[in-house]
């Protein structure tokens, strides 16, 4: 799973701020508080990388935050981007999967009302994590 970092570029409006992503052609949001504009900034770069790596696309280099000009009460600031924990947080969609067990396995586990589905994806976070 991939990570980034990119600088926003935040503009103080008559009310909250704009950002834009200098290096994402098109990564703009706003909000009405300085907190809002910080939630969306992260919220619309977690969309612009997702579809890039959906599209199997390269993400662009990121530029160094010095290198950036800003005017006013503007600033730059940098936000990440954490592939797994955005897909925990936006893709929660089930996918259903064929297994196969012994048979006395699944009799046994009938017997104590296992849940395939919740074991198997404990198993699969832990041996993942």
């Amino acid at each position: 799973m991939r990570k980034a970092i990119y600088p926003a570029v935040f503009h103080a409006e008559a009310v909250g701020y704009s950002v834009e992503f200098p290096d994402l052609l098109g990564c703009v949001t706003e909000g009405d508080s300085l907190s809002e504009a910080l939630e969306m900034a992260q919220d619309a770069l977690g969309i612009y990388l997702y579809t890039l790596r959906q599209d199997n696309k390269e993400f662009p280099k990121s530029t160094d935050p010095g290198d950036i000009k800003t005017k006013g009460k503007d600033f730059v600031t940098l936000i990440d981007w954490d592939e797994l924990a955005y897909l925990r947080r936006v893709d929660n969609k089930a996918v259903k999967k064929t297994l196969t067990i012994p048979s006395w396995l699944n009799t046994l586990a009938e017997e104590n009302n296992v849940n395939f589905s919740q074991v198997l994806q404990e198993a699969l976070k832990k041996q993942l994590a």
